[in-house]
C-alpha cells in the first residue's frame, strides 16, 4: 500500500498493510535543543505533518487556500517595546503583549497576552466581513492549474485545507476573543447566529473550487474549544448554534465526495463527542491526555462512530524510555488492533523532549505500526 491507500483504510477501520506513521509538529525551540544534541542541520525536518524522509513518517498533503487570513490584512503595528516586552497589532487585527525572552524564528515561549480583538460589536463585524470575500484571488494559491496538475495521481493524502485552518468557533475567537466568544451566546445570541450564518455562507462561496478541481481526501474542523477541564461551549450551546451550520458544511462535502471529516481540539471535550458524531465528524484528535481524554475509554464507548488520532502523552517522552514504552503499550496495540487509529504525540513535541527520547520513541512506534 502507499501513504494514500493505506491512511483511507484506517479511515474505513480496513486492515492496512501496516499502521500510518505520522506526527505532530515540532517547537522551534525543539529544534534548537536538537541541533545541541546531534540532529543533523543538512536534512530536511520541516513541519513533520507532512510527513519526513529522515525520521520515515508517511507523506500527507495539505491544499493551500487560505481561508481565515482578513484580506486585506490589518497594518501591523507596534505599541509599545523594552527589554522584555512587544505590545503590538498583528495582521489579523489582535493586540497582544508578547514576551521576547525564549523567541525562536519567530515562535514565542508561551503565549501572548491578548489586549483587543477586531470583532467588539455588530458594527465592527460588518467592517470585518469587508475582509472576508471568499472570492479574492489570494485565497488560493498562485498558479492554481500547477497545483491540480501536481495533485492529481498522487500517493498520499490530501487535506481540503492547511492544518489549522477552517472551524466555526475558532474564527469566533479570532474575531472577539476566548471570553467574547463565549458570552456572545448569551449576551447578544442574535449576533452569534448571524456570524455563524456568514461563516457558514463564506465557505459555501469559497470551497465549491477546490472540490471541483481536487480529489481531496479529508477536511479538518480547527476549533481548539475546550480547556483541561471541559469544553469551553456546553452541549446545549453546542446544539443550538453550531450543530446545525456543522451539519451544512459536513453536507456539502460529503455531496462532493470528502467522506472523512475531522475535528482538531486540544482540551477535554468529551461531553461533546456525541454532538460530534451527530454533526458528522468520523475523527477527533489530537486527545490531550493532560486534559484527561482516554483514548481507550472514548474507542469503548463510540466503536465504529469515530476514528482517533493522538492520543500519547508527549510529557512521556520527555521522562525517558521506561515512560515511553509505558505511555504507548498503555492504549497503542489495542487501538491498532480495533482499527481506526493514527497515533501520535497529543500536541506539538516541545523543547522538554530530548532528541534521544524522540527517536526512541519512533523506534518504539514504527515496531507497534
Amino acid at each position: 500500500m502507499n501513504a494514500r491507500q493505506r491512511f483511507l483504510a484506517i479511515m474505513r477501520f480496513e486492515q492496512p498493510d501496516r499502521g500510518y506513521n505520522w506526527e505532530l509538529p515540532l517547537w522551534e525551540q525543539t529544534f534548537d535543543r536538537w541541533y545541541k544534541e546531534g540532529m543533523p542541520r543538512d536534512v530536511h525536518i520541516g513541519d513533520l505533518m507532512l510527513g519526513n524522509e529522515f525520521f520515515g513518517l508517511d507523506r500527507m498533503g495539505y491544499l493551500q487556500l487560505a481561508p481565515v487570513t482578513p484580506m486585506p490584512e490589518f497594518e501591523e503595528e507596534i505599541f509599545e517595546e523594552d527589554d522584555q516586552y512587544i505590545v503590538m497589532r498583528h495582521a489579523n487585527g489582535i493586540v497582544t503583549r508578547l514576551l521576547k525572552e525564549g523567541m525562536s524564528r519567530g515562535m514565542r515561549m508561551s503565549m501572548d497576552q491578548y489586549l483587543s480583538f477586531p470583532v467588539t460589536d455588530r458594527t465592527s463585524f460588518n467592517e470585518m466581513k469587508k475582509r472576508f470575500n471568499p472570492h479574492s484571488p489570494r485565497r488560493y494559491p498562485p498558479w492554481w492549474e500547477d497545483t491540480c496538475r501536481c495533485l492529481r495521481g498522487r500517493d498520499y493524502p490530501l487535506a481540503l485545507t492547511p492544518n489549522g485552518a477552517f472551524g466555526l468557533y475558532s474564527l469566533l475567537r479570532a474575531w472577539m476573543g476566548t471570553e467574547n466568544a463565549c458570552t456572545v451566546f448569551y449576551d447578544d445570541p442574535a449576533l452569534a447566529h448571524d456570524m455563524l450564518d456568514f461563516m457558514v455562507d463564506y465557505f459555501f462561496e469559497l470551497i465549491p473550487r477546490a472540490l471541483e478541481d481536487v480529489d481531496a481526501d479529508y477536511f479538518n474542523f480547527f476549533e481548539d474549544f475546550a480547556y483541561n477541564a471541559g469544553p469551553l461551549i456546553g452541549p446545549n450551546i453546542f446544539r443550538k448554534f453550531l450543530l446545525p451550520r456543522y451539519k451544512k458544511i459536513t453536507g456539502l462535502l460529503r455531496s462532493k465526495g470528502i467522506q472523512h471529516i475531522w475535528l482538531d481540539s486540544d482540551g477535554n471535550t468529551e461531553v461533546l463527542i456525541p454532538l460530534f458524531i451527530e454533526a458528522g465528524i468520523t475523527t477527533h484528535w489530537p486527545l490531550e491526555r493532560a486534559s484527561n481524554m482516554d483514548p481507550l475509554k472514548i474507542r469503548q464507548t463510540y466503536g465504529r462512530d469515530l476514528c482517533l488520532a493522538g492520543g500519547i502523552d508527549k510529557r512521556a517522552l520527555a521522562k525517558g524510555k521506561r515512560a515511553i514504552e509505558e505511555e504507548l503499550y498503555h492504549h497503542v496495540p489495542q487501538l491498532l488492533e480495533s482499527g481506526g487509529y493514527i497515533p501520535t504525540v497529543d500536541h506539538a513535541v516541545p523543547p522538554d523532549v530530548s532528541y534521544e527520547n524522540f527517536l526512541y520513541y519512533l523506534e518504539l512506534k514504527k515496531k507497534l505500526l
